[in-house]
């Protein structure tokens, strides 16, 4: 019986400490500002130059 401490304790350290980390790199995640979100869209191909140009005008507008 007392054997099984010895596995269970590390187990759930182990667990813990990956539970904690996940939690850490979900609050860490860098915002992108819209621009670049725009950039990024337009570079991939997503939107046309006429549709990039237009909403960069918007985007600019609002500051």
């Amino acid at each position: 019986m007392m054997m099984w401490w010895w596995i269970l304790i590390p187990i759930v350290l182990v667990l813990g400490v990956f539970l904690y980390n996940g939690r850490n790199k979900q609050n860490n995640v860098q915002r992108e500002n819209p621009m670049d979100i725009l950039d990024n869209r337009f570079a991939k191909g997503e939107i046309s130059k006429e549709d990039y140009e237009e909403q960069k005008r918007t985007l600019n507008s609002k500051n």
